[in-house]
């Protein structure tokens, strides 16, 4: 058994498109129109092409947006990238326009800060 796909509700798809590639440097895989402007939309990363897909999940359902705005609330990442040198990334990512929430935090043996992804979510990036 293997993860295959996991999921990140986005405000709008293509603004999140266009983050997730533009920015985070994702490649999209997958864009098949479900009807209604709603697409089957995945990014993966360009170091594992055929690896974990990264959907880019319509917001629209009731449940989404008090649980995203609790998260938020609380500072909760919805989820964690990893990179080989967060102090590197986020220098990247600063200069790309991204805003952070946590700058880059020593933890013990791991290093982590967390980013607003401008689609409703905060993303943590975590290097070993």
């Amino acid at each position: 058994m293997r993860i295959n796909l996991a999921s990140m509700f986005v405000d709008d798809q293509a603004k999140a498109l266009r983050f997730y590639t533009d920015v985070l440097g994702f490649v999209q895989k997958t864009d098949m129109p479900l009807g209604d402007g709603v697409s089957w939309l995945t990014v993966v990363s360009p170091e594992q092409p055929d690896g974990v897909e990264l959907v880019l999940e319509p917001a629209g359902h009731p449940a989404v947006r008090p649980f995203r705005e609790a998260l938020t609330a609380d500072g909760i990442p919805w989820t964690s990238f990893a990179v080989q040198d967060v102090h590197k990334e986020y220098e990247r990512l600063l200069a790309a326009g991204v805003v952070f929430t946590q700058p880059p935090a020593e933890m013990g043996p791991v290093t982590t800060a967390v980013f607003d992804d401008t689609c409703g979510n905060l993303i943590q990036i975590a290097a070993m």
